[in-house]
């Protein structure tokens, strides 16, 4: 009889591309929060200033070309984050990744969908928008069902209560 086989599923382990060196990406980053073409520093520089004046700890990083795979750009943004914390955003002509030691994943991915732009400056800016905006008013929509379930259930109680006493006094 053939041995049995056992897979076990593993995380891919990070992986960064070959002309990425993270060291370098990390000692940019800590000087001004941004590791860029020449061209975008300044730009990107406004936007990690912006974000960091309401509270948010912005790093940004631009590759000149495509990593072979997009989620190549989340394993640099997680590998910068580790290294100096705060919310990374990295960019690439096509693809956007991203990490965050301080807000959640969804909050990251949603302003992230609005970073695909090909404008590293523009994609920036729309990000920590994303972030420092208003979010959705959850306490008022909460507030809101619970008045309305609330409502429902007082009617069907008054309801039913009717009923009960008019069934009471047919009775008499």
């Amino acid at each position: 009889m053939p041995a049995a086989h056992t897979f076990a599923f593993l995380p891919a382990p990070a992986d960064i591309p070959p002309d990425v060196n993270i060291d370098t990406v990390v000692a940019d980053v800590a000087d001004d929060g941004v590791s860029a073409p020449s061209a975008d520093v300044p730009g990107l520089q406004a936007v990690v200033a912006r974000a960091k004046e309401q509270g948010l700890d912005l790093k940004v990083v631009v590759l000149a070309q495509n990593p072979w795979r997009d989620e190549q750009l989340r394993d640099i943004a997680s590998a910068v984050g580790r290294e100096d914390g705060g919310t990374v955003l990295v960019l690439s002509p096509s693809w956007v990744g991203s990490y965050s030691d301080t807000l959640s994943r969804v909050t990251v991915e949603d302003a992230q969908d609005h970073a695909y732009t090909g404008n590293a400056v523009q994609s920036a800016s729309n990000f920590a928008d994303e972030i420092l905006g208003p979010g959705e008013p959850y306490g008022l929509i909460t507030a809101g069902l619970l008045v309305l379930v609330g409502g429902a259930v007082a009617a069907t109680w008054v309801v039913r209560s009717r009923r009960k006493s008019g069934v009471a006094r047919d009775g008499d």
